[in-house]
Formats: structure tokens, C-alpha cells, sequence
């Protein structure tokens, strides 16, 4: 069955008031939405805290949305929200600061590889909007159509902004001793 198929039957199956559907669509989509939520504060503690936000915002919109088939870009659209909601109080409030990503050494059997955490370590020195592109396009497999929808860009600025993405990605981790 197609995910956006599936997903909207779950989304269906949530207003209707079935408890398990919501326990099934949090469970297919909140590792994504950390990972997303994780690229772009660079911290898995506010990244945790900011997707329970999330979810609350969800669960209050849920039964307001009129296509369920559309539930991937609604989500990651309340998450972009929420993340530039806490990035202007964190610009407001300076002496808060994010957790640093540190840099991981390689076992032998991976050093030709690199690690999730060294790719997100490379990402926290992409510009914020073009990270949020690479970030939904190739870490959550959304359609660059979908990507266009959540970023409310057209789909030519996301491919302008995922060109510039990973050329700068590349640049911070050669920087950083990786092989291009």
C-alpha cells in the first residue's frame, strides 16, 4: 500500500477517535521527525523537547485536516514552524546555547563510511534554509514537490537551495578531514 495511502487512512482512522491509529501514525513518523528536528537544532534533548510540540500540535490540528493523504507535508510543516518559533527565542536569548554535535572516530570496518552523526555534524555548518532542504529531501525522502509545500518555496528554489546544500555539506566535511 502507498505510505501517503496508509497514512491517510490512519489520519482518517484518528478523527474518527481511534486511540490506536495515533499510537500507529506516531510510531511510523516520529523517528523522522526527530531526525528532521534533530538536522536542525543540532541538539537530541531540544530536538526530543520540540517534537513533543509536535505532536500536541497535532493532536489540536488533527481533526481539522482536510487531506489526509497530505499528512507528511502538514507534519513537517508544523515542525518547521516550531523549530523557527525556537530559533527566535534562542536569537532573542543569547546566553542559551545549543549542545555541539562532536566529531566521531571511525571503527576500522566504517572508515571509508561516514556515520549519521559525522553527516550531522557536517550539517551544522549548512545556512539554515538550505539545511532544512537537504534535510527533508534526502533524510526524510519527502518529493521535492512535498519539500516545496513544507518550506512554501517552489519546487525550483528547493532544488536551487539542495544544489547549494550539498556543495557546502561537502566543503564542511572535507574541511573536517573527510574524503569528498
Amino acid at each position: 500500500m502507498n505510505g501517503d495511502v496508509q497514512d491517510g487512512l490512519l489520519v482518517v482512522r484518528c478523527q474518527l477517535g481511534e486511540r490506536e491509529a495515533f499510537r500507529e501514525l506516531v510510531g511510523a513518523w516520529h523517528g523522522p521527525l526527530c531526525r528532521y528536528l534533530r538536522g536542525m537544532v543540532g541538539s537530541p534533548h531540544l530536538a526530543d523537547d520540540l517534537a513533543q510540540e509536535v505532536w500536541i500540535a497535532v493532536v489540536r490540528g488533527l481533526p481539522r485536516l482536510r487531506q489526509p493523504e497530505r499528512f507528511a507535508p502538514w507534519l513537517f510543516t508544523i515542525a518547521r514552524r516550531t523549530v523557527t518559533d525556537q530559533l527566535r527565542q534562542m536569537y532573542r536569548a543569547p546566553e542559551t546555547s545549543m549542545d555541539v554535535v562532536g566529531d566521531v572516530v571511525a571503527d576500522d570496518e566504517l572508515s571509508g563510511v561516514l556515520t549519521t552523526m559525522q553527516i550531522e555534524a557536517g550539517l551544522s555548518g549548512v545556512p539554515p534554509l538550505e539545511r532544512e532542504a537537504l534535510i527533508l529531501f534526502h533524510l526524510q525522502d519527502l518529493p521535492l514537490v512535498a519539500c516545496a509545500e513544507v518550506l512554501a518555496v517552489p519546487p525550483g528554489t528547493v532544488k536551487s537551495r539542495l544544489h547549494r546544500a550539498r556543495r557546502m555539506l561537502r566543503n564542511t566535511l572535507v574541511e573536517r578531514g573527510y574524503e569528498a
